[in-house]
Order: C-alpha cells, then structure tokens, then sequence
C-alpha cells in the first residue's frame, strides 16, 4: 500500500534550485563539458553539459555582489570583481580562493578579461579607467583613462606581439589603446549606440562590432576604418566571425567570404555575409504565434538573446536569453542541443509528464512552458503563450497535457515518443484570465476551464491532432456556463467524467453534470468555507469530493447529500492544493505556510509534515503509481519525493532482526567469560546499559581488578572513547558509580593525560565527572561519619536502667566493631516491679568474654526471697554476619529450665542507605528486648 498511515517520512529524491542573476554573465572552461554560470551576485556554478548537472558552486565571503568575472585562456584561472572593489583569484577546480588584492578603481570594475597568454587581466570600471595587472607577477601594469563613463567592453587583440586593447565605453567608440606607450592611437566611430561585442578574424585583421543601434560594422584593423556597415534590423548583442575552413552550406555559406552570426533581440541566429551585407540564412525555430503576435512580442520577447559565443573544439554556439536561460546550438546545421534553466521564478504549477512519469511540465511566472527529464535533468523550453501561464493538466494516458494562461487562451501539447513536446490545439473564448483547467479521465475529449470572468467552459478535443508541419488545431467551446458571482480558482472532472466540480472565490464550491450533448448543469452548492475556495479534487473510489480553501481548512463533501463529511485543520495558511492519494484513503495538501501534509482519511489525523519549501506551495501533483509526488513552490524550488515507507519498514526490522542477534551473542560471551569479545560488542551496541552488565559480569568474578584492568587496556582506541563517554553517564546515578569509578581508575592510570585528551570530547566528559564524584565522596564520608558515631554509642550503651561503669575520662573507641554481640536475659516467668528495680546494682561489673554461656552457673533462687542476676554480655567468636548491607539480623532461642525462661539475642549496628540518597535516610540502633 503505498502512503500507508505508518508512512514516517519522505525522503527528496530531486531538486531543481536557481535564483535570479543580476546581470548576465557567461563563460566556457572545458570548451566540451564545463559551463561557468553567474548566479544570485554573490556565487558561481560550474555547469557539466555531458550530464547535465552542477558540479561545484564557488561563494564569495565579502558578502557583495559580483560585478564581473573572467576565465583565463588556459581555464586555470578564475578572477571575479565585487561592489567591495575587491579582486578575488580563484582555483575554480579545489573552490578556493588563492589569492585577492584590492582594485585601483574607484567605483565597481565592470568588465574584465585575460589575454591569449593568460597573463595579462585588463578591468574596466565605473569610474572610466582601464587597469591592466600581470597576475602572474601580481602588480598593476597600466593605468589607461581617457574613456568617458562605464567603460563596459574590453578585449585583448588575439594577437599577443601587437599589444593592443579595444574598449568600449558609453561615448558609443571604439578606443584601440597601444600597451607599449600606454596611449590611444584612435577612436573608431560608427555605433550610435552601446556597442555589445567584438569578433576578430583568425589572421587578426578584421574586426566585427555589434551594437544595440541596429547595425555591425566590419573593420579594417590595418587602415582603422570602417569596411561595410552591416543593417540587422534588431539590437544585437553578440557576434561571432564563422570559421574559413569549414563546410557550412547548410546555413548558406556558399563563399570563402567573410561570414558573421548575430544574436539579439529577435531571439533567432541569423548568418550574414560581410561583403554583400545580406542575410543568407536565419534559424528556423519552432513558432506557435500568429504573425500579429509576433509583432506584439517582437518589442519585448522571452526568446531575446543576451549573449554569444562560439566553442570552437565542439562547433557549437551557446547564447543566453532574456530570462536567463542557456541555450546550445551545433553548428552548422544551428539544431537545439541543449537547454539550460537559469531561473525559474515562482514555480506555479507542476505536473509528471510521460507514459512512465519520466518528466515534469513546469508552469513558471514566464510564458513558456519547462519540460524536464528526471533522468538527465535535460530541459525543453516551450513557446506559444504570450503571458504568464498559471495553471496544468495531465490527461490519463500521461503523453497529452494542456495548460491555460494569462492571455485567456488554452493549449493542448504532445509528446512524442522521442521526448520532444509541441503545441497541437489552441483555443482561446475567455474575456479574462484562465485559472484553472482539468482534463477529461477517461479519454481524451474534452478539457474544461475556469476563468476569472466567472465562468465554466467546457472544450471539444478532436479525434487526431496534427502531425508536426501542419496546423494548430483551433479549439472552440461547446458549452460556457456563468459559475460563480467571483473568479473561478479550480476545475476538476470526476473519474466517469460525468461530474465536474468548480471552486471559487465566492467561498463555495459547486458540483455540475457533464451530459453527452454539451450541456452543463448544477447539481448543488456546497457551503461551509469561511473563505475563498482555492482547490477542489474527486475522490478516485468514493462518492466524494474534498475541498481546500483560503480559511486554512480542507472538508470533505458528501455527493449525495452535499454536506461536510470531515474536515482537516494544520496549515497556518491557505491550503492551495489537495489531491487524494493510497487509493482514496489518504491525502495531501499543499498551503501558503510551505508545508505539504499528508493525512488519513479515517483517523482525520496528519501523519506527516513536510518541510522542504520556504513560500507558497502551488505545485502539488503525485505519480500514477503513487510512489512519487513532485511540489514546486514560490521560492524557485521544484522537489520530488519518493515514498521510501517499505524500504523503511524493512530496515527497521533487519535493525531489530540484528539486535537480538547481537544481544544472544553477547549472552553467550558471557557466559563463556570471552569479556573482551562481550566488551567489545556492547560497546558497538552503543548501548551504556549493556556495556555496564559487562562490566558487573567482570566485577563479579575472582580477581576482578586485575581482569578489568586487562580486558580495558585491550580495547581500541575508538572503544576506549566509548568507553569514557559511558563512564560519565554511569557516574550520575549512585547505584552504578563503583563501577564506572572502577574503569576511570584504569582508564587514568595506565593511559597518559596526553593521549586521554585526544580522545573525542574527552575534555567534556571529563569535566562532566567531576562534580557528581564530588557527590559521591560526600555522600561516603558521611555514611562513614554515622556508622562511627552508631559505634560510639553501642559501645556506651547498657541495659536500660543501669549505671555507667565508664569514667568520665574514658575516650571513645573508634576500632570498627570485628564481631557482633549477644545479650542474654534470664529471668524468671514472674517477677515483680521491685525486683527489675533492683536489676542494675551490680550493672557495672564487666564480666569475662572467654566465658561461655554454656559454662555458666545459674545460682539458685528460693521461692520467698526476692534476688536478681546480672545480665551477662559476652561475644560469640563462631557467629558471622550473612548480610553484606548491613541489615540488622537476630537470633533467639529460648530455653525453659526450672521455671527460668533464657533469651538470646544478637544484636548488630547496621546502617541502611538508600544508593540513589546523598544523605543518611535510616540508623537502627541496637534494642535490647527482655
């Protein structure tokens, strides 16, 4: 059963995190595998392309925004500028800083790279001056003003032996400065406006520059003057001089002639030819708009390109566009090879795509859609929309989906069998913003849509889409319904696809009939939200339909009846998403707190929270297997999960399963009185109670202290940090004190300070011993205390009624009590009270302890005279005392002789003290019973 009610946790089996970069900037390392990203201002990623994923992230420690950063030529050697006015030298490939020197500008450095030979960084900055340094030699080389404002563009010419520098700053020139003099040579003139690159030619004569006035120019570097003026009809922002010696007819470079790339606003790769100043060839790239909506985007398009450059070793091109997404084309057919998210936004929907859940379609606050393969982690980037897309749906077959946008329009997209996805329906009837939209379950013939004009549509889907060429199918709506008096937030159609269920902001919920001819018609209205109703979702087996809403609840309805069945409260927040999972017995759902909870429908008890997200979780969608779900929340964040419930269970039990193997071994070492083996796998129990009955075992037997001592010192050094650790939580409880003192006494003695420090929180635990052993000490010294004043006083104690013999003068005998003492009354049955008066005249007589009660003589007594006999104490040599706490124990034995009845009694001094006591809880003095 999968999300079973024992489910203890998740466990993120993917995450896909990026944040957005303040400006763009790209480098290449490894030509073929490695891409360098700037991202967040404050950090870098290293981007693998062969398996695309993130191999290293270097963050600066100055807290400051990188403003620019540069790769060496050799891709040895990282140096980035910050707000700080810090240059920082990088070993990109061990993440570490190696060395950072402070920039000579004043303001932040804007620009910045090496030379062919690596040894030469030229920076520009803010304040107008261009700084060269030799960062092999660590100084600054030269300091070049004269440029008028941010000097934002710097190239070395590839040639070395020339020694020349380009810049470009907001003056719209082009400065050649001459390194050998330090001097300007000439300001080229041709860009009305910021000019974004410059491409050189191999044999280093002729130069190409883009600028964002519309046009490149094509310069002569041995006459400094302008060669043709190229119109591009775009803003251009990268350029790249095509290789001579390469067949590239496919994209219309049939001459030996000059031939140039450019990338801009228009977001295609176009290929001109330098001598005619003609375009022969422009990318052809997948297009869902009408030629209208293309003007519209033209102006401000997400496909704008940022930036170009070529990698020569693998013939590919990468470029950067608008929304920060990095795109790889291979030359010379310039085919998407690759594509790379930089920045997602707030995720706002998110659904498994493919026939085995094998990708995700992502909605973002962008209007194109992200389809991502798990496996690789690859990425297809999908244009149509012209505004944000806020919602998805999946239909049952996994390979069909469709999504519902801003723009008021709705699209229908396949993927085919090689993973590629495109547009195949469109239908757009809406008079404002499409919010939600739920597919058909039981096949694919219709999808229904809500709108935040109130209503309900519900959309035919034709019997066979369009193969690719052909054109989009144009959806039209066959039935419109007025829902809600508020916007319409969620759609779902029921598993029969007979029912549909609308949510609202109108704090209802309403159920609908779907009949075949195309009519829509309300059943009931279910009330009982305190605000707006964010999600509605059809149960997969019941009669029944759950609800989220804004008032931080989600209820159950009963369909029949239309009342509340059960309602779940634990969000903090709006619930934004719930969705049934474990066959209908249990659900999820998703709130503006960044939780995902899951919860069982029977108990109406959360069983887990799942924190993995720091905003709004809009995204919430589980696989068709139940054993995944994928979430995608506000704060960039896309996670998928994975239900690890039975791989749990099962290692729990192996867990249990290896404990009582271990525990019925350990018994029989024991046993065996292996104690080094018993020692050493309790300690890796890491169990302290089971080590302790190891302990005692040892302590129990004969030569205890020497055998202790040998087993300790033959442990390891990792059991002897263990061994210390218990110690001290032995040391805290007075019952298991002598024992944990015990081993500190070998531990201490045999081991030297130095290598007792070294052990692993030895300092802690040592200290940790200390003041409970202060206790102990106190605690014996007082017990030791008492059983010396109890001495004291059996010594001076008499039978009750008789004189001191002591003297005044007397000291008190401190030796410990050897032997106990026995008191013998005799008496006869009868006695009066003068006679016992008259029993302490010879109390003072100290009688001979070498005499035996056997040998005594009993004097005889006339039944009319009234006599006593002295009370006799002697001590019995052959008697011992059994009990090893101290517990007071008597004998008696009465013997009747002639009417004189003889008690023995043996008295012991005892103390009982409680172990868990500091103090002295009990003192039974002696009693004597006549």
């Amino acid at each position: 059963m999968l999300f079973p009610a024992r489910l203890s946790r998740f466990t993120k089996a993917a995450k896909c995190r990026s944040a957005k970069m303040r400006s763009t900037s790209f480098a290449h390392v490894d030509l073929v595998s490695t891409f360098w990203r700037l991202a967040r201002g404050r950090s870098f990623t290293v981007l693998s392309i062969q398996v695309p994923t993130t191999l290293l992230k270097l963050k600066t420690d100055d807290q400051e925004d990188i403003t620019s950063f540069a790769l060496s030529c050799d891709d040895e050697m990282l140096v980035t500028a910050s707000r700080a006015l810090l240059l920082k030298q990088w070993d990109w490939r061990q993440a570490s800083c190696t060395r950072s020197w402070r920039a000579i500008h004043t303001i932040p450095v804007a620009s910045m790279t090496f030379d062919s030979t690596s040894t030469l960084l030229a920076t520009g900055g803010c304040d107008g001056t261009i700084k060269l340094w030799d960062v092999v030699k660590q100084y600054c080389t030269h300091n070049l003003k004269g440029s008028s404002g941010v000097v934002h563009l710097v190239e070395f010419h590839p040639d070395i032996k020339r020694l020349q520098l380009f810049s470009s700053s907001l003056d719209c020139g082009i400065r050649l400065w001459d390194l050998r003099s330090s001097q300007c040579l000439v300001v080229l003139q041709s860009h009305y406006s910021a000019v974004t690159s410059l491409s050189f030619s191999p044999d280093g004569d002729t130069m190409v520059s883009s600028g964002r006035d519309k046009i490149c120019t094509v310069w002569d570097l041995k006459t400094r003057q302008a060669k043709r003026t190229v119109p591009v009809y775009e803003a251009v922002e990268g350029v790249v001089l095509l290789p001579e010696n390469t067949d590239l007819s496919e994209i219309g470079v049939k001459s030996k002639d000059l031939h140039f790339i450019t990338a801009g606003s228009k977001g295609v790769l176009r290929v001109w030819e330098a001598s005619s100043a003609r375009c022969v060839h422009t990318q052809s790239l997948p297009s869902t708009l009408t030629s209208e909506e293309e003007e519209d985007e033209e102006q401000d398009s997400p496909r704008s390109l940022t930036y170009l450059f070529h990698l020569p070793e693998s013939s590919r091109l990468a470029t950067v566009t608008a929304e920060h997404n990095i795109l790889l084309y291979q030359l010379p057919g310039l085919s998407t090879q690759q594509q790379f998210v930089g920045y997602s936004d707030e995720v706002l929907d998110v659904k498994f795509l493919g026939k085995g859940d094998t990708h995700i379609v992502v909605a973002t606050n962008s209007c194109q859609l992200k389809v991502f393969e798990l496996l690789t982690n690859s990425c297809q980037i999908l244009y149509g929309h012209t505004d944000t897309v806020l919602t998805l749906d999946v239909f049952r077959k996994g390979s069909l989906f469709a999504s519902c946008a801003k723009d008021r329009g709705v699209r229908v997209w396949q993927m085919d069998g090689d993973g590629q996805v495109r547009c195949v329906a469109q239908g757009c009837s809406h008079t404002n913003a499409v919010g939600s939209i739920s597919c058909s379950r039981m096949k694919a013939s219709f999808i229904v849509t809500g709108s935040q004009d109130c209503t309900v549509k519900v959309w035919d889907l034709p019997a066979e889409f369009p193969t690719a060429g052909e054109e989009i199918h144009q959806l039209t709506a066959r039935a419109t319904e007025k829902a809600h008096d508020k916007d319409v937030n969620s759609v779902a159609v029921s598993p029969n696809d007979k029912l549909l269920a609308s949510g609202s902001q109108d704090r209802t919920a309403k159920l609908w009939s779907l009949s075949g001819d195309g009519t829509v018609g309300l059943l009931g209205v279910f009330r009982g939200h305190r605000r707006g109703v964010w999600a509605v979702c059809f149960s997969p087996v019941d009669q029944v339909l759950a609800s989220s809403s804004a008032d931080g609840t989600t209820k159950l309805w009963g369909l029949q009846d239309f009342s509340c069945l059960k309602t779940f409260e634990g969000h903090d927040a709006s619930v934004l998403k719930v969705v049934f999972v474990s066959r209908g017995t249990q659900l999820l759902t998703s709130g503006s707190d960044g939780l995902v909870k899951l919860w069982t429908i029977k108990t109406n008890e959360c069983v887990k929270t799942l924190d993995a997200h720091q905003d709004k979780v809009w995204g919430l969608h589980p696989s068709r297997k139940d054993d995944r779900m994928v979430t995608g929340s506000a704060d960039s964040n896309i996670t998928v999960w994975a239900d690890v419930t039975e791989e749990e269970l099962a290692e729990e039990q192996a867990k249990q399963e290896d404990q009582i193997l271990k525990q019925q071994e350990l018994s029989n070492l024991l046993h065996e009185k292996k104690y080094l083996k018993a020692l050493g796998l309790a300690i890796s129990l890491d169990q302290p109670h089971t080590v302790l009955t190891v302990i005692k075992a040892i302590r129990e037997g004969e030569n205890s202290s020497q055998l202790l001592e040998k087993t300790v010192l033959k442990l390891r050094v990792d059991q002897k940090e263990s061994l210390l650790r218990f110690c001290a939580v032995w040391n805290t409880n007075a019952r298991n004190c002598q024992d944990a003192q015990a081993v500190l006494q070998v531990l201490l003695t045999h081991l030297p300070p130095e290598e007792l420090l070294q052990y692993q929180g030895a300092r802690t635990h040592l200290e940790g011993l200390i003041p409970y052993t202060e206790r102990h000490m106190q605690r014996i010294g007082r017990l030791l205390q008492a059983s010396m004043f109890l001495n004291y006083m059996w010594q001076k104690m008499r039978v009750a009624g008789a004189t001191s013999g002591v003297d005044q003068g007397e000291e008190m005998d401190t030796t410990p009590l050897a032997q106990p003492f026995f008191v013998i009354d005799k008496e006869k049955p009868k006695e009066s009270s003068d006679e016992r008066r008259d029993e302490g005249d010879d109390s003072g007589e100290d009688e001979d302890p070498n005499v035996s009660a056997e040998d005594e003589e009993v004097d005889e007594v006339s039944t009319t005279k009234k006599a006593s006999t002295n009370d006799r104490r002697v001590q019995n040599g052959n008697q011992t005392n059994g009990d090893h706490e101290g517990s007071e124990s008597e004998e008696s034995s009465e013997e009747e002789d002639d009417g004189t009845t003889v008690t023995v009694k043996k008295c012991l001094p005892s103390v009982r003290v409680s172990p868990a006591d500091e103090d002295l809880q009990e003192v039974f003095l002696p009693q004597t019973v006549s």
